[in-house]
């Protein structure tokens, strides 16, 4: 859906954009191992023994290859060939399939476990690397990798998928997003990404198979993950789609309010879009009570105890960005176009480092800067790259 926004505006996401990409240019790439390094600190100073994960690797694929496919610049090209060509040959597990959580800054497996929110990431980067390339070797490893997690992660009798598994696919304690301990086997999170790596897997092998899994999260998140009352979502669920911990995810619920209806509209279903639709306006707005006046989003809420996180962190003004923005193409609603503009302005007082490149971590509610890592394990370019490229296509006139 096309809304235009002014143009200085625009020309800003460009620049923007092309700054994020520049940065990742100069500073990721590691010479001496290989790939990508596993930390770069606030300084720009890499950490060459640091571990290398592949939520990194698969968003710095995703990240070139979406750059690639939308710009058409071929200096786009080198980095994502880069990004393909390492987890080929390291994060792809040689033995059982499926791609390792993080190997060494020398490559060899260190986390090997099979934790679905990695497997979900790596498919979501093959998948933009198919659509900006068209390798064939991708879109077979990417066809493979859903075959895998659906074979050894999804839930026939209740739906959704296990949050993690062993190296060889056997159940495991080892989980990196919960606590098997108090039974959150399934999280929210893992399954948005799942959700958003079937979507883009759509895009380029639109098998019946995909269709059916696309339609049975987009259930999942209907029937179990968000609240009917609220329209927020549990974050920490067991097999049978209990609520073992509560806490408001603003962040999150922003971000679903637009990845549920796009995946829904991969699928030309209209009376599924008109349903998804509805749902994402109203997390939306749900969502909005996550805002301060300054324009930056709260991290978190415990609903519990009543403590609320005030960070604004980078990956969460990048999605509240997009997320008011989408509910504005639905809506019209004035309102959530002043939001999503607002989300921007904030970003680019307070998050942008005009001194060093890219975006810091996050600032607390006195906009003091946190963190110290533009490169980490999750402190990656593709939430600020990717709300770039969506404000853009989305107000392409």
């Amino acid at each position: 859906m096309v809304t235009p926004l002014p143009t200085h505006i625009r020309q800003q996401f460009h620049q923007e954009h092309k700054d994020i990409l520049a940065y990742w240019q100069r500073y990721a790439p590691d010479p001496v191992n290989g790939g990508f390094y596993g930390r770069v600190n606030y300084q720009n100073q890499p950490d060459p023994k640091a571990d290398k994960g592949i939520v990194l690797n698969a968003r710095i694929l995703w990240t070139f290859s979406a750059g690639l496919r939308h710009t058409h610049h071929d200096e786009y090209r080198p980095l994502a060939d880069q990004a393909f060509q390492y987890i080929n040959q390291y994060f792809i597990d040689p033995q059982y399939g499926g791609v390792y959580w993080s190997v060494t800054a020398k490559g060899e497996p260190a986390n090997a476990t099979k934790q679905l929110y990695g497997q979900s990431f790596a498919l979501y980067g093959l998948s933009e690397y198919v659509r900006a390339t068209n390798n064939p070797t991708a879109k077979a490893m990417a066809q493979e990798l859903f075959r895998l997690m659906v074979k050894h992660a999804y839930d026939p009798k209740r739906g959704g998928f296990q949050e993690g598994l062993a190296r060889d696919w056997s159940p495991t304690d080892q989980l990196v997003l919960s606590k098997k301990a108090n039974q959150e086997t399934k999280t929210m999170n893992t399954h948005l990404h799942i959700l958003e790596a079937f979507t883009n897997l759509y895009r380029v092998w639109p098998d019946k198979s995909v269709d059916t899994q696309i339609r049975g999260m987009l259930d999942a998140f209907t029937n179990h993950i968000v609240d009917p009352k609220t329209y927020r979502m549990n974050l920490f669920l067991n097999d049978d789609w209990q609520v073992r911990r509560t806490a408001i995810s603003y962040g999150h619920d922003i971000e679903a309010s637009w990845l549920l209806p796009e995946a829904a509209d991969v699928l030309k279903d209209r009376a599924l879009q008109k349903r998804i639709n509805d749902l994402g306006i109203r997390m939306a707005r749900a969502a909005a009570d996550g805002l301060d006046p300054d324009g930056g989003m709260n991290y978190e809420y415990d609903t519990v105890t009543g403590h609320r996180n005030r960070e604004r962190s980078w990956w969460v003004m990048a999605e509240a960005m997009v997320g008011f923005y989408n509910a504005y193409q639905l809506t019209r609603e004035q309102q959530f176009l002043d939001k999503s503009l607002q989300s921007w302005e904030f970003t680019k007082k307070h998050l942008l480092d005009t001194k060093n490149g890219e975006w810091f971590s996050g600032v607390d509610a006195e906009h003091t800067v946190l963190g110290k890592d533009k490169i980490s394990m999750w402190k990656c370019p593709y939430h600020n790259s990717r709300a770039c490229l969506e404000m853009l296509e989305r107000s392409e006139a």
